[in-house]
């Protein structure tokens, strides 16, 4: 009996927060770390989710606290809230939701990535 496969689809955020994380890295003289996570998407990430397309936390089994992603979240239709699950691999989180036979891979953060640059909110900070 052959396992079902799930097709694995990187949205443009996805990618876009990609870019953020190798812009990142090289400003962390880190490049290397880079190749390593691409390795491990290719490697591991996505053939796990293509798998085992539930291994992820559900997002809902802790929902936003801002005000700001409430609002966002409130936004989204049931089923596609229902579907959103966190992955954790190595140094980062990966965003990502169940549709169907399709795991969209959303967004992926790297731990020491901020969500403000205070430096250019404050400058001299």
């Amino acid at each position: 009996m052959a396992d079902k496969r799930f097709r694995v689809e990187l949205t443009a955020s996805f990618l876009e927060r990609l870019n953020s994380i190798e812009s990142f890295l090289a400003e962390a003289d880190a490049p290397a770390a880079y190749d390593e996570l691409l390795a491990a998407l290719r490697e591991q990430v996505i053939p796990n989710l293509s798998r085992f397309p539930h291994i992820g936390r559900r997002y809902l089994d802790r929902p936003p606290q801002s005000v700001e992603a409430l609002d966002q979240f409130a936004r989204l239709p049931r089923e596609a809230a229902d579907g959103l699950r966190e992955y954790l691999t190595g140094d980062y989180l990966i965003l990502y939701s169940l549709a169907g036979s399709t795991v969209y891979l959303l967004s992926i953060r790297h731990h020491r990535q901020l969500s403000f640059d205070f430096g250019k909110l404050w400058p001299g900070a």
